[in-house]
């Protein structure tokens, strides 16, 4: 262990503004001041002391005017003085003055006051000496019994820290705190005597938890916590213990604390993996997240769930409990309901689907009745996918379903009916069963869509399935209904005159004669500003739709009247039927011609639509064979190919999923034993408390990568030069939210450097945590030190500074040594993640910063190159693996990634292989990032810049 990382226990914030105090004037403060003088003046000193003066003159001073005195703030003050300042001569021995310091505690751990005991018991904790403890150790024993708690247990922690350093000094201290914890009644007395007893006399706890394990249930919540450590301890060390305490664990899960609970839970997860068990495990995690108000405690606790559903003998288990795991959605935060939906979607059976799908129906009827939230169309949004994927996954389901999604195709958010379309859309072409009643509901819901991309959709479906005769009639009387009056184009002239003559005689306000773009008279008044209004709400959907100038719904309404008019004159033998039908179809076209090109609709109709419209005109007015056949037949087959492909593409991501988690054992597999593996293997055999420790203090083992040399090596960057007076490294240790650096200097010259300091400041949105404190170096000596930095976005920070120092005797200035920049790699909190198509969508038009880079690289294959810039970048691909096999000389791929702070970052990878440059060509075309912050998107596209290239290696 260097100096600097030495134990510290005192920290104290100093304004160093204030010019130090000379050693006299402290002198005669300590000597002749009243106590508020003495108290500042021991501060003074404490503080020079902290800064690396020596001050012996002091000692004998403070022993004789400030050491007898009894106020209270001047005895905490002289602990602190007394654990800080040197008590040793150079050659370490202990100094003659510490032998009336020793005293004086002793008299002190005898006060009446338990305040004065109790801290100064406190204080023997972070002695040393064994010399200047040896004389205590009478009235340290004796304090074991004060009447008060707080001297007890500070009595017990000294014992302990005693029997750790110098077990000589007290040799019989676990027997003596076995008896003392018999006895004891104190709940913090008993933990604190419990601790010491597991950590140095493990037997002895167990000895002493086999006579009480009936009443631990009566205990303390903060003695439970311990007993649960001990056992997973004493159980991990020595599985035939098992037996014998796992019981008092099954008990414990019934604790009134909720931290006992959850340790116990996940400790009893660790001992047994019997089916009640882990029923037990799971149902106490369920109580906690529905009971704990806290999101963050809810989140944790479900992904202890989402882990105990991984190993595959427990899934079984949990796969019984999903209708308690569907409690949880009673919680109002989304990220909860989102796990909570996912979890019980992995672990639904035909066993209990039936249960599932009635509670996520109740769910999605009680998102109607519920007053609008921003989450509420979100979490809609999210029970419509579950209850596709269940319906998906069995069948029998769906006609349950869909009678209650339907309804939500009126809904006023497009998201959630769009995702009902979609799913509408899978079912009508897989089950042929349902045909009948989703073409009868969606002829119900279909005048009250309200979005214009929902109509189209609905369109779709019905000119695709609608097969008997009735049916295609209702089609089109729902059509002519959502249209209004025909033609278009007049009949809105005429309401336009008709509707302004009883408003010139209602004006009330001078009348303004305006004139219309048709050429006719309008009356502009103060009470016509509401009649266009309500004119508005009276026009039928489709009418108003077309009068926006969406035509592209006009192009969907042509093709399916189209396919509906030749499925009709097949079934149809009349000829004047026949001509009839393709007759009022061809009108409906004709007039949303006449009112695309007319003047009256927001914006005109466009060419494609044009052409599509005419089109359509022109197949029905020659019914040709081959146009009935790529209507009626080739549309049908894309789709099915296209719903085929997704299926197999979500059977091969659960395949693989699956095949994660069964753990198969080959033959020739070499057997793992607990003592020769590796840290990081054999994960489950680890000391969970030890691991929770290591993570709470920012030292995760994270596995390494397979290359023994990707070790800590490849993380230091040189800051100096090895020519430079003062020369630094930095090893960079990034967490999740914060970055630990841990500098090394060395002095290369032969003075004495003084207030070495390391002065540091950052660019971007990065924050310097603390100030690192000065250091003296001696010549050729070398120190660690080390600064946190807190890192706020995801953006590429630099964090840069120098090292200033004063060189022992010499006169002049600060010398400084200027150093390297640190470039803090942005790839440490970029995730891959998953979106659907809608949602990248919806994302790439909102997001407002855009990157376009230029790919320049010397990879000649399209898809090395997506995957390099995969590997390079942590991002995922979206685009299915089927879209992107073949070999046609051009690639489009959607790339997206999450940050831990929450961030999006998608990318669009658009690239061809120049053919008529050769086959060794590299590839060319261009990658276009988005992102919400300009940090991302500017970092992202550095990222992608710097790694375009691959290295031979």
């Amino acid at each position: 262990m260097t100096a600097a990382e030495n134990v510290c226990y005192t920290l104290i914030n100093v304004p160093m503004d204030s010019e130090p105090p000379s050693e006299i004037s402290l002198k005669n403060d300590l000597e002749k001041g009243d106590v508020k003088l003495k108290t500042e003046a021991l501060k003074k000193v404490i503080i020079m002391i902290l800064n690396g003066e020596k001050l012996p003159g002091l000692l004998m001073t403070i022993i004789r005017f400030v050491l007898p005195l009894q106020d209270h703030t001047i005895k905490k003050l002289l602990l602190v003085f007394w654990e800080i300042v040197p008590k040793t001569t150079p050659d370490g021995r202990l100094l003659q003055e510490m032998i009336l310091v020793c005293d004086a505690y002793r008299k002190d751990l005898q006060h009446p006051n338990e305040f004065i005991r109790g801290s100064t018991l406190r204080f023997l904790c972070k002695l040393k000496e064994a010399e200047l403890l040896e004389p205590l150790m009478p009235a340290i024993r004796t304090c074991l019994e004060h009447r008060h708690s707080y001297v007890r247990r500070n009595a017990v922690l000294a014992i302990y820290t005693i029997y750790r350093n110098f077990e000589h000094l007290i040799p019989d201290a676990p027997e003596l705190i076995h008896d003392f914890l018999v006895n004891e009644k104190d709940a913090s007395c008993k933990r604190n005597a419990f601790m010491m007893l597991i950590h140095a006399d493990q037997d002895r706890a167990l000895d002493y938890l086999s006579t009480c394990i009936d009443q631990v249930q009566t205990f303390g919540d903060i003695l439970q916590l311990v007993i649960v450590e001990l056992i997973y301890k004493v159980c991990h060390a020595n599985p035939s213990e098992r037996a014998r305490f796992i019981r008092c664990i099954y008990n414990l899960l019934q604790s009134s604390s909720p931290a006992v609970k959850y340790e116990a839970a996940g400790t009893l997860v660790t001992l047994s993996s019997a089916p009640t068990a882990i029923k037990a495990a799971a149902q106490c995690y369920i109580d906690l997240i529905i009971k704990e108000s806290d999101n963050n405690v809810k989140l944790i606790v479900l992904d202890r769930l989402i882990e105990l559903k991984e190993h595959p003998s427990h899934e079984r288990v949990l796969q019984d409990l999903v209708m308690d795991i569907l409690r949880v959605l009673s919680t109002p935060d989304l990220e909860v309901r989102k796990k909570t939906l996912q979890l019980a979607l992995d672990l639904v059976s035909s066993r209990n689907v039936e249960e599932l799908v009635i509670v996520l129906k109740k769910e999605v009827i009680k998102t109607n009745n519920v007053t609008e939230h921003e989450d509420t169309d979100k979490y809609r949004q999210l029970l419509v996918r579950t209850l596709h994927s269940c319906s998906v996954r069995f069948p029998d389901m769906a006609a349950n379903v869909i009678p209650v999604l339907m309804e939500f195709l009126s809904d006023n958010n497009e998201a959630a009916a769009a995702d009902v379309l979609e799913f509408v859309r899978e079912a009508i072409q897989r089950f042929d069963n349902l045909r009948p009643l989703i073409v009868e509901k969606m002829l119900e819901v279909f005048h009250a869509i309200k979005s214009v991309k929902i109509y189209r959709g609905a369109l779709w479906i019905l000119g695709e399935y609608c097969s008997t005769k009735e049916d295609i009639q209702s089609v089109m009387t729902e059509v002519r209904r959502s249209l209004g009056e025909i033609p278009i184009v007049e009949s809105e002239i005429k309401k336009e005159a008709g509707e302004l003559k009883p408003e010139e005689e209602v004006s009330v306000g001078p009348a303004q004669k305006l004139v219309t773009e048709m050429g006719t008279y309008a009356t502009q008044s103060a009470l016509s500003s509401s009649r266009p209004a309500k004119k508005e709400e009276d026009r039928p959907p489709l009418r108003g739709f077309l009068l926006d100038g969406d035509f592209f719904v006009a192009a969907s309404l042509a093709t399916t009247l189209t396919k509906i008019a030749l499925r009709y004159v097949s079934l149809v033998q009349e000829k004047k039927k026949q001509n009839s039908f393709n007759a009022e179809a061809m009108l409906l076209m004709a007039t949303i011609l006449h009112l695309g090109k007319s003047s009256l609709p927001k914006k005109p109709i466009t060419d494609d639509d044009v052409d599509r419209i005419s089109l359509c005109l022109k197949v029905l007015s020659e019914c040709s064979p081959l146009m009935n056949d790529i209507f009626n037949k080739e549309c049908r087959q894309s789709l099915s190919h296209m719903l085929s492909a997704k299926l197999e593409e979500e059977k091969l991501s659960q395949k693989k999923e699956s095949e994660k988690r069964n753990v198969t054992i080959q033959p020739d597999d070499p057997i793992s034993f607990m003592q020769l593996t590796a840290k990081n293997e054999m994960s489950s055999k680890e000391d969970q408390f030890q691991l929770s420790l290591l993570a709470a203090m920012g030292n995760t083992q994270r596995k390494e990568a397979a290359d023994p040399l990707a070790s800590k090596l490849n993380k230091v960057t040189q800051l100096t030069g090895f020519s430079d007076p003062v020369y630094a490294e930095a090893y960079v240790h990034v967490n999740q939210y914060d970055i630990v650096l841990d500098v090394l200097v060395v002095n290369q010259t032969s003075d004495t450097l003084q207030n070495c300091t390391l002065e540091l400041a950052t660019l971007g949105d990065l924050k310097l945590v603390e100030k690192p404190s000065p250091l003296t170096l001696a010549p050729h000596d070398f120190a660690n030190i080390k600064a946190n930095v807190k890192v706020a976005s995801t953006e590429n920070g630099i964090i840069f500074g120098n090292v200033v120092y004063d060189v022992s005797g010499a006169a002049s200035d600060r010398n400084c040594v200027v150093l390297s920049d640190i470039h803090i790699d942005i790839m440490d909190y970029i995730q891959p993640a998953s979106c659907t198509d809608a949602e990248f969508r919806q994302m790439w038009a909102e997001f407002e910063w855009e990157n376009k880079v230029t790919v320049n690289t010397n990879i000649v294959d399209l898809n090395e190159y997506l995957q390099h810039i995969l590997k390079s970048t942590n991002m995922k691909c979206l685009t299915p693996e089927k879209a992107l096999s073949g070999y046609c000389g051009f690639m489009a791929a959607n790339l997206y990634a999450r940050s831990i702070f929450g961030e999006d970052a998608l990318a669009n990878v658009s690239i061809e292989k120049p053919i008529h440059l050769g086959p060794e060509a590299p590839v060319t075309g261009h990658i276009r990032i988005r992102a919400k912050s300009q940090g991302m998107a500017l970092s992202l596209g550095d990222k992608i810049n710097l790694s375009q290239k691959k290295t031979s290696l």
